[in-house]
């Protein structure tokens, strides 16, 4: 596999339609004798949690059984997630219930990198909770190219992401990808710049891969993933999949200038570590968001800190369970 951008895309880049014969999938996986988690990061998002796990379970655990664990990872919902996840079928594991002897992170990272030490799977795949238009693409479109083939050890979805503002749904979702994200990997990992959502919330990785590299807590992790594992594997590790259309809840501007910031905190630390850059001070952790009440402005720091934990692998109690 080629390093260079173009030639990447070309090979790399495939339709969820490529892996739509589910049946194939799951002969696929039984030939290498692989299983398959599908795990879900979950907060208060009894709305939308339940229609995705009862279309997994439906077509990809019951009908095809290419999903082998079905779970979510829950940072203490209170509004019925847990019940809801439950009554879908769905393991619930709780972030705060694993690896409980080391300091507390918040964070979707911290969640995520909890559940890699609970998950079964060779293969792992993480769906976002708050999908609205969900359909099974969203996890044989991930995990498809992972069995097709051996080579490939993370993939990313992309998709179009509509904005809905006042009723109207229009173009333009991706706004920190477009402003901030793709901007940085050009110029400092243009390897990289062939990923249409390097942020997208849908993603597979091989246990191997994945149980390798340090976690970002936070909004760095997605970021975070795809530094590390480009510095350990390169860029031939990576695939990405078309799955068309993601509707879900968009987040205000505010919301995502702190978004900003925390992964703007997760390519700082990268980027001089990488070599890349010489920081002479060490970045605050601290934004100050502007906030209108009526006709007075006022400023409201909020603390956004990226904690890196350190690869699965090496956590305590993680090898006696027997992970490969």
């Amino acid at each position: 596999m080629s390093e260079q951008p173009e030639s990447w895309f070309a090979e790399r880049t495939f339709r969820h339609q490529d892996f739509s014969d589910i049946g194939r999938l799951v002969e696929m996986k039984r030939e290498r004798g692989l299983e398959v988690s599908v795990c879900l990061p979950t907060l208060n998002v009894a709305d939308t949690v339940g229609k995705i796990l009862e279309v997994f379970r439906t077509e990809l655990v019951e009908r095809h059984p290419l999903i082998d664990q079905l779970a979510v990872v829950d940072s203490r919902s209170t509004d019925g997630t847990i019940e809801i996840a439950r009554d879908a079928g769905a393991q619930v594991i709780f972030d705060d219930e694993i690896l409980t002897d080391m300091p507390r992170a918040a964070g979707k990272g911290e969640a995520l990198w909890k559940s890699l030490f609970a998950l079964t799977g060779d293969i792992i795949a993480w769906v976002d909770s708050d999908i609205e238009n969900i359909h099974p693409r969203f996890a044989y479109g991930l995990i498809g190219p992972l069995l097709a083939d051996p080579a490939i050890g993370y993939v990313k979805a992309f998709y179009e992401r509509p904005i809905r503002e006042g009723g109207v749904t229009r173009p333009g979702g991706g706004r920190v990808t477009e402003l901030a994200v793709r901007p940085v990997l050009n110029l400092f990992y243009p390897e990289l710049s062939g990923l249409i959502q390097p942020l997208s919330g849908e993603y597979a990785g091989t246990r191997a891969v994945l149980e390798s590299i340090p976690f970002l807590t936070g909004y760095g992790v997605e970021t975070g993933m795809l530094l590390y594992i480009y510095k350990a594997f390169g860029l031939g590790a990576f695939a990405q999949v078309d799955l068309e259309v993601r509707v879900h809840h968009n987040q205000p501007l505010d919301a995502l200038s702190r978004m900003s910031f925390g992964i703007l905190q997760a390519f700082f630390k990268r980027l001089e570590a990488d070599g890349k850059l010489s920081l002479n001070a060490e970045p605050a952790s601290v934004y100050n968001t502007i906030v209108r009440e009526g006709e007075m402005y006022s400023m409201k720091p909020v603390n956004i800190e990226v904690v890196e934990r350190p690869p699965m692998k090496l956590a305590p109690g993680y090898e006696s369970k027997g992970r490969r």
